[in-house]
């Protein structure tokens, strides 16, 4: 970042008073720009035994499939992020029916809020976002065409809970517990 998105004025590293990293700040108003990781949601959408899966029409990994997933909107919650997605890449209506996983990906700065859903009607559809959709089975899933490895994740440990009812929260965070000693 080089401009200030407030007032124009150039941006410089510093760290601000009271804070523990650096940020950029304006050299003329003050502004302290934040660059925070993005919120992803999303849904495995459940229909009687199978579940939707959405060909990717759009980068990254074009042509591979995942859940019905984005970025979270200002003004609206993760589940109906999650449900808003369902509809536009699948033309999906879903129930959410709990937190299934969440994952913390720093190397791309997302943390993915991934859900539980039961869809109202097994009518699906391709959305802008989407090359198809499909309703597959647990056997039919194409494993090694998957679009991330999150989806992989989400994946596997639906089917090791699959009979289960609730929320179904996992954390999981690649990154190691920082140690008792601060730098």
């Amino acid at each position: 970042m080089r401009y200030c998105s407030s007032c124009g004025g150039p941006v410089r590293l510093q760290r601000p008073p009271g804070d523990d990293r650096e940020r950029h700040v304006c050299t003329v108003c003050g502004t302290i720009h934040y660059h925070n990781p993005k919120i992803v949601v999303g849904a495995l959408c459940l229909w009687q035994d199978r579940l939707l899966l959405c060909r990717r029409a759009i980068e990254p990994r074009a042509g591979f499939w995942t859940v019905p997933a984005g970025y979270l909107e200002l003004g609206e919650t993760a589940e109906e992020g999650a449900a808003r997605e369902a509809w536009e890449e699948a033309r999906a209506r879903i129930r959410i029916e709990g937190l299934l996983a969440v994952y913390s990906v720093p190397r791309i700065g997302q943390v993915q809020l991934l859900y539980r859903a039961q869809l109202l009607e097994p009518e699906v559809a391709p959305g802008p976002e989407s090359l198809e959709v499909r309703l597959l089975s647990w056997s039919e899933i194409p494993w090694d065409e998957l679009a991330f490895p999150t989806v992989r994740w989400l994946l596997e440990r639906a089917l090791a809970l699959r009979d289960q009812d609730g929320p179904l929260v996992t954390v999981f965070n690649p990154i190691p517990a920082p140690s008792s000693r601060e730098p």
